[in-house]
């Protein structure tokens, strides 16, 4: 593991005072102007509190294009992930751009600073075989492996990210409409149909087993862990991983790999891209695209079937 340079060994744990109105407004701004998801928030706040403790007690107005760089070279240096890397631009980018919209002065020319250029990933499906195996080998003989079907069922059968799928509450099921409430990134909201064949699932789930989790306690979210408690993130990916495990799927799952099947399973069967952008919640059509290119060999026997000059 690579050594951090001095400069970053020494990087301070509170903000110079000087810095602290502008970050704190910034990120208000984020909140309520913005109305950026709570996640995304943390993400930015962590980002440049790595930052505005790099610069130690300078005036973040006074920094300018090479010290922007230069930070940004140091973290590539110590062997920052590209993608990281290009995250915590955006940050920076964004928070000079407020300053700026605030017409307060500031020495710093973003568009001197270099991009961060990212390699195209495509995402990581599983094929209709793989995610029918995994879907129909997990248990439901007690109430946690019964909540863990559910979830699973319901993560393939809407393409909600994991954040949205936890994020539900009680009142967010239209079980008599087959539709879900789901509140996306950025605090957008989006009904998502659901399959008539999770009825009897939701059935025994809301009737039977979420009051075992509940323990008499007050809680609002569908889906609750042992202690009654909301479903976290990390909950889930083990539950994920030990289905995975048990399944015998070799590939590499993460929650977002339920979604990109969902996804990319509903392009090849026709489905028209805008009505799959709309399912997604994707603000611009350019995001679903990438679904697009994922089955090539898909594309190239199914234009070779239906093309007339085929």
């Amino acid at each position: 593991m690579c050594a951090l340079p001095k400069k970053l060994q020494t990087i301070k744990a509170e903000i110079e005072p000087s810095n602290q109105s502008l970050f704190s407004g910034f990120l208000y701004h984020l909140k309520v102007e913005r109305g950026m998801a709570d996640n995304s928030i943390e993400a930015y706040k962590r980002d440049l509190q790595d930052f505005l403790g790099y610069i130690g007690n300078k005036d973040c107005c006074q920094i300018g294009a090479v010290e922007l760089t230069e930070y940004l070279v140091t973290l590539q240096e110590i062997g920052l992930e590209v993608t990281s890397l290009a995250r915590k631009r955006v940050a920076l980018k964004q928070f000079y751009a407020y300053v700026e919209e605030n017409d307060i002065p500031m020495k710093a020319d973003f568009d001197l600073v270099p991009q961060i250029k990212i390699g195209k990933h495509l995402p990581d499906v599983l094929n209709v075989e793989d995610m029918k195996t995994l879907l129909d080998s997990l248990p439901m003989d007690n109430t946690l492996s019964f909540r863990n079907k559910l979830m699973m069922e319901l993560l393939y059968a809407t393409g909600m990210r994991v954040s949205e799928l936890l994020g539900l509450t009680l009142h967010d099921l239209f079980c008599d409409q087959h539709m879900i409430l789901v509140k996306g990134k950025g605090s957008k909201q989006r009904y998502v149909p659901y399959l008539d064949s999770l009825d009897p699932l939701f059935s025994k789930y809301l009737n039977l087993h979420r009051p075992v989790l509940l323990q008499l306690q007050q809680n609002d979210a569908l889906f609750l862990n042992r202690f009654g408690k909301a479903m976290s993130r990390m909950g889930f990916w083990k539950i994920l991983q030990k289905a995975c495990v048990e399944a015998g799927i070799k590939h590499d799952v993460s929650p977002h790999t339920f979604r990109h099947s969902f996804a990319t399973h509903l392009l090849e069967a026709g489905v028209n891209l805008r009505i799959v952008q709309s399912l997604l919640g994707h603000s611009s059509i350019n995001t679903t695209q990438i679904y697009t290119h994922v089955d090539r060999q898909w594309l190239i026997e199914t234009h070779r079937m239906y093309h007339p000059r085929a």
